[in-house]
């Protein structure tokens, strides 16, 4: 055994004693492995094997999306500048949009790589439904759940291997990221901090519960969606939203319908070159 690897095994043994006496405290916390600076290492290796597969993942042209991508980034900065976000400095917070109407799903990779559906901006109605999506990908980030997965499934030879670069498993933890069931209590965190997200904004703060409201009132007329057979039930979601958003007095009531409606017109599907623009910067 490499001195390398005794020594990374060395520090994880010391940082799972550290971890279990925080999870003692914090409710739901659970273990993990990674730290920050591993789960920004991580995200961009996760980023870069998505970026590169354009037959799985056919990314929007963000050149001729660019009022697309504009509007997506400034819903983002209406997040992260709320306060809320704990990791706001931390992470890149990058979107990319997939072109794919068929898939119904979003993600955000460690480290804030987030990745949106055409599938999913094309089903949602309103800017608030959007934020209040966006804000449960953000949290899942913010709250770290990925990584605290990956330490629980595959534990100390997953950072290992990840530290070492070992392409098969970075195209392995990929493949988990993009299709990763989150547990309930993940699920249930993401939408509180949607909310707590939102709440200083003048968003409606459960805009989320728009998007699982519509789910369910199509499922009831026997329309079936994948996405119900990774994710709890929508119809005890949407009650947490509008309970979460009560308890907190949120104030804001706005839904901005008739923009959200207006940037989903703008959506331009036929690709050329592919060409991906820099990240629009938070101001």
């Amino acid at each position: 055994m490499s001195i390398l690897k005794k020594s990374m095994i060395l520090l994880l043994a010391v940082a799972t004693i550290t971890s279990c006496s925080v999870v003692n405290k914090v409710k739901n916390d659970g273990i993990n492995l990674f730290t920050i600076q591993q789960d920004r290492e991580f995200g961009a290796q996760v980023a870069a094997e998505i970026d590169g597969n354009r037959a799985e993942y056919p990314l929007l042209d963000s050149v001729r999306n660019k009022e697309v991508y504009a509007y997506v980034y400034k819903v983002r900065n209406n997040i992260l500048n709320s306060g809320k976000v704990q990791h706001k400095d931390d992470f890149q917070w990058r979107v990319r949009i997939i072109n794919n109407d068929s898939i119904l799903n979003a993600f955000c990779t460690p480290g804030g790589y987030i990745y949106i559906y055409t599938g999913i901006l094309k089903f949602m109605e309103s800017e608030d439904q959007f934020a209040g999506v966006l804000g449960h990908e953000i949290a899942h980030a913010d709250l770290r759940h990925s990584t605290r997965q990956m330490t629980k499934l595959y534990g100390v030879d997953a950072l290992l291997n990840i530290v070492a670069g070992k392409y098969e498993m970075i195209k392995q933890m990929t493949e988990s990221i993009v299709s990763l069931k989150f547990s309930r209590d993940h699920e249930t965190e993401a939408d509180q901090r949607s909310v707590e997200y939102l709440c200083p904004t003048p968003y409606n703060a459960a805009g989320g519960a728009g998007f699982f409201q519509k789910m369910e009132n199509l499922s009831k007329g026997g329309k079936q969606f994948e996405f119900l057979s990774t994710h709890p039930n929508p119809a005890n979601r949407i009650e947490h939203f509008q309970a979460a958003k009560t308890d907190l007095g949120c104030l804001g009531t706005q839904t901005y319908k008739n923009e959200y409606q207006a940037m989903l017109k703008k959506i331009d599907t036929n690709q050329g070159p592919i060409i991906i623009a820099p990240p629009i910067i938070r101001k």
